[in-house]
């Protein structure tokens, strides 16, 4: 059964960042269910993301992967140039790549070394990717950002996550203006506590069920539950919503 015009994204073409595990892989999936063609970006798990290349196109999706350092701007302009030549354009870019470096720091004992890797993983690759994105998509478009709780309400001893999902709202409302009159909508939405490999470590020694206890539906997101809103804010019906924040975390933030 074909999905209704305001949701289908048939002949849309599509690059996902991170796309090899959690929610990046995730919202490669439901691209395809929903007839868009994916490149999956990934830096450095190959196998990974050959297995799902191999499911995808299993399931008669359009899809490859593509191994770039975000990082850089030659990285981010790399994967974009092989959509375009795999697909013969860009309409969807969802950047799901990023880090969040699980020790406990404060801010007057945090290293140089970590501060730096954080903003380059997370707030460079923003930009580079978001540039080339921004160069080659078609009007129309639109522009997905995983940012995350942190961002709106800061997150102590993590501080160095919060401030670069911080930057990634600011920077998603001002790109969201300079192309709103091309049709190019550029949108985020904000996780709390997603299940993914990113999170064991919190998870471990009955961490899970305490955050549980503080979200009000009492429950932590999976990766498709932020998946689905990323992949809807790229749907033809979505085209006005510029600028947004959008939360997926149980009601633990509700405005941002």
């Amino acid at each position: 059964m074909s999905l209704p015009s305001a949701f289908s994204l048939a002949g849309k073409r599509a690059v996902v960042t991170g796309g090899t595990r959690g929610i990046g892989a995730a919202a490669a999936e439901l691209l395809v269910d929903c007839g868009a063609a994916v490149c999956v970006g990934y830096r450095s798990r190959q196998a990974d993301a050959e297995a799902l290349v191999a499911r995808l196109a299993a399931r008669g999706g359009r899809v490859l992967a593509h191994a770039a350092d975000l990082g850089e701007a030659s990285g981010a302009d790399s994967l974009v140039a092989a959509a375009v030549q795999a697909f013969g354009g860009l309409d969807i870019l969802i950047h799901s790549a990023g880090i969040w470096p699980s020790e406990d720091v404060p801010v007057h004992e945090m290293s140089d070394e970590r501060w730096h890797r954080t903003m380059r993983e997370n707030v460079d690759a923003m930009f580079f990717v978001s540039r080339a994105a921004a160069r080659a998509m078609s009007d129309g478009g639109r522009m997905v950002h995983i940012s995350s709780t942190a961002g709106q309400r800061g997150e102590a001893y993590h501080a160095d996550y919060g401030a670069s999902k911080g930057a990634m709202i600011s920077f998603v409302k001002s790109q969201a203006i300079e192309l709103a009159r091309r049709g190019i909508t550029v949108n985020c939405v904000a996780p709390g506590w997603v299940d993914t490999e990113m999170c064991v470590d919190a998870f471990a020694g009955g961490g899970k069920a305490r955050i549980e206890g503080g979200i009000p539906n009492g429950r932590v997101a999976t990766a498709g539950d932020v998946a689905w809103a990323a992949v809807a804010l790229c749907a033809p019906g979505a085209r006005h919503l510029v600028g947004e924040i959008v939360n997926v975390n149980g009601g633990s933030v509700l405005a941002g």
